[in-house]
């Protein structure tokens, strides 16, 4: 069993946030990741670094992930995934306006989508990361 859970966000304490997850819109469709060992879509994120600053680990990710060089950054909430243990980590939208050349990483390519995309890699996660936003941020989700 999975649960996840949405936090305001000083709530929970900076040193248990380990992930910034990034729900991402680029000229109105949103940016999901395809990982080069996976046949699934992920939204942009990942693992905060030693001594990174959460809001630091969020432009890294999404540089790294979608090669956005330009964008707006906006913390929407702490979510928690509760199995075994609960992990913590940090919500954001982000507006891009300009996407560069997608680096060398685990990442093979982006795609855009008016939808969430059936093949996730996180099924039990990524849409109610997607329902928050769009819920903060009045879009037209679906």
């Amino acid at each position: 069993m999975l649960e996840v859970k949405f936090y305001e966000i000083n709530s929970i304490d900076d040193s248990l946030l380990m992930f910034a997850v990034i729900v991402s819109e680029y000229n109105g469709k949103w940016i999901f990741c395809k990982h080069k060992d996976r046949d699934t879509f992920e939204v942009p994120g990942g693992h905060r670094e030693e001594n990174e600053l959460i809001n630091d680990t969020a432009k890294r990710e999404l540089f790294e992930e979608t090669g956005a060089t330009k964008f707006k950054l906006t913390p929407i909430c702490v979510y928690s995934v509760i199995k075994d243990t609960e992990t913590f980590g940090l919500l954001y939208y982000a507006k891009i306006e300009k996407l560069g050349i997608l680096p060398t990483s685990e990442i093979e390519r982006i795609e855009l989508f008016d939808n969430i995309p059936e093949r996730l890699t996180y099924p039990l996660i990524q849409p109610k990361l997607m329902e928050k936003v769009a819920e903060t941020i009045h879009t037209g989700y679906q």
